[in-house]
């Protein structure tokens, strides 16, 4: 990549680490993808820093959900930002944040910014629909719904 990044080559990196890393597991790739002062203002303190941030994040949700998939619904890009809406789906099959597997599917919603210079990502934020998908799986009651069973 030369040192100032189009937005559609912006777009072909954000496509790439959802599609290489995230959907088919590729680790190897991170490093063309993500630079080493890369901040994710969404994971945990300790794991939002740099490739390795992309790496651990990876491994989780596939460890999770090993059927995942993120669908790129939209793409919009200006000046370094990449804005993505995209969907993830998968089967709740391996151990999420300290939760056993409930074997249920679900389907989120996600919202992601990503800053890029020279061709890596180097600034994420997301936003993400976690309430509807652990009432999917069922760690929290729909509204309306009791977690009690019906005494009646």
């Amino acid at each position: 990549m030369h040192p100032m990044s189009t937005t559609e080559e912006n777009k072909a990196q954000f496509r790439r680490a959802y599609e290489e890393v995230l959907n088919q597991g590729d680790l190897s790739v991170v490093d063309e993808l993500i630079a080493p002062d890369f901040f994710n203002h969404e994971a945990p303190p300790g794991r939002d820093r740099g490739p390795e941030s992309m790496r651990w994040l990876a491994t989780m949700l596939r460890t999770a959900f090993p059927d995942s998939r993120f669908t790129i619904e939209e793409l919009v890009a200006e000046g370094d930002i990449v804005a993505g809406r995209l969907t993830m789906s998968g089967t709740h099959e391996g151990p999420l944040t300290g939760m056993p597997p409930t074997g249920r599917a679900v389907r989120q919603d996600h919202m992601h910014f990503v800053r890029f210079r020279d061709g890596k990502a180097v600034e994420h934020w997301g936003v993400r629909d976690d309430l509807g998908m652990l009432q999917q799986m069922g760690v929290i009651p729909e509204p309306g719904q009791s977690r009690e069973p019906d005494p009646t």
